[in-house]
């Protein structure tokens, strides 16, 4: 293109036919260099986009190809936890027997069946978000064991553990349900020890007068097991 330039302008400094046709030299070398860029900006994006375009495409492919091998490969259970084993309460194995009496009233009688209080919380909540005491039996992040005592309510809850627990949680959480399951004998005899063994089954009792006592809900899931008694009635 600079060769074509040159020639074009000695051609304008020696033929007088070009001089009578323009009126300035450098109008004619403007309007011949306009002429070869105007050349050069009309050639050089065509290819480089075709270039570009190609490329692009390729790339696509690739990109394609690769992410469609990469999910063949992928194995869909890789990033699952195996399900553990379930958690057993042979609670027919299980020995209570009402031989003292327990009642709502008494709160120190059960905490006695639980151990030794490690945590009193006396700003806690009871089931209807009244003030109450809560007593922990349990250290640090071991799995817990409670009891929530109010005006209205005793509360017994414990941890429920899941299947993919440690075997050490598991036991805990056994030896949790087999003092709760004392408890309710002492406090309501054998269907005491029914109610016990019908929430570690999956049942949810509410509402159900058991010996003159209303358990307002008897549950265990989502990690938790609770015991709500009504003092009232």
């Amino acid at each position: 293109m600079i060769f074509c330039k040159s020639k074009n302008s000695s051609q304008l400094f020696t033929t007088g036919s070009m001089l009578s046709k323009l009126s300035a030299i450098g109008l004619a070398t403007c309007l011949l260099l306009t002429g070869c860029s105007k050349a050069d900006e009309t050639a050089t994006p065509v290819g480089a986009s075709s270039e570009t375009e190609a490329s692009k495409e390729a790339l696509s492919k690739n990109d394609a190809v690769a992410s469609h091998e990469a999910d063949s490969r992928v194995d869909p259970n890789v990033n699952q936890k195996p399900e553990g084993k379930p958690v057993s309460y042979d609670v027919q194995s299980w020995k209570a027997s009402k031989t003292q009496d327990l009642s709502l009233e008494d709160v120190e009688a059960v905490k006695k069946q639980f151990g030794k209080v490690t945590v009193t919380d006396e700003k806690s909540l009871d089931y209807a978000s009244n003030m109450a005491v809560k007593y922990r039996f349990m250290k640090g992040d071991e799995p817990y064991l409670d009891i929530i005592d109010s005006q209205d309510y005793l509360e017994l809850g414990w941890y429920y553990a899941n299947p993919n627990d440690s075997d050490s949680e598991k036991k805990m959480s056994v030896e949790h349900a087999k003092k709760v399951y004392k408890v309710m004998t002492g406090l309501m005899g054998d269907e005491g020890k029914e109610l016990v063994q019908s929430i570690l089954s999956g049942k949810i009792i509410k509402d159900k007068v058991i010996n003159d006592t209303k358990v307002e809900l008897a549950k265990c899931e989502f990690y938790s097991c609770m015991i709500i008694m009504n003092k009232n009635g």
